[in-house]
């Protein structure tokens, strides 16, 4: 049995949407298992694999879906890249209490959009007033384009991810700071 990435990221989409709580697919080559609502050690989709000569079997376990939580920490990952902010547009770190700073986060696997259309301008940039209810980016999964909305109000922080860039299930895509 073959298994592309892109079956495979159609799979995760769909089990996402559903309420299976566990699915092993097993061959001659491999067996995989796939599990929703598993605490994981890191904030990441957590990935152990194998060789299939070795012996071992690949395991995938995702994390529980949350659209909005609170940051992890106070400090922020400075070296990741923000789509549209250039170092002098970006706020000091020293006026920023990122403690407060909510993420928003990837609801399913797919593409992520800034903008309706490659020729628009994007939804939301850095520094940008979001309102909850308002459309932030577009997610593509599947060849649907789905509309993510802002569950807080808020100024948005950080964009962490480059326009037409994959996204994971559960990945932060921005931060926002709420009031």
């Amino acid at each position: 049995m073959q298994l592309n990435f892109e079956e495979l990221r159609n799979l995760l989409v769909t089990l996402g949407q559903t309420d299976i709580g566990e699915l092993t697919i097993k061959s001659a080559d491999f067996e995989l298992t796939v599990r929703k609502g598993v605490q994981v050690s890191s904030q990441t989709t957590a990935i152990e694999s194998t060789a299939a000569g070795s012996g071992g079997v690949p395991s995938v376990e995702l994390a529980p879906p949350i659209a909005i939580n609170p940051a992890p920490s106070p400090v922020a990952p400075e070296s990741r890249p923000s789509m549209g902010a250039t170092p002098a547009a970006s706020p000091t770190v020293a006026s920023v209490d990122k403690s407060k700073w909510l993420d928003v986060t990837s609801p399913m696997v797919g593409t992520f959009y800034r903008a309706p259309a490659p020729d628009e301008p994007p939804f939301v940039d850095i520094g940008d007033r979001i309102r909850n209810g308002q459309t932030v980016c577009i997610i593509e999964a599947m060849k649907l384009m789905n509309e993510l909305e802002a569950e807080v109000s808020g100024e948005v922080m950080e964009v962490l991810v480059q326009n037409g860039e994959p996204v994971e299930y559960g990945q932060v895509l921005m931060r926002v700071n709420p009031g």
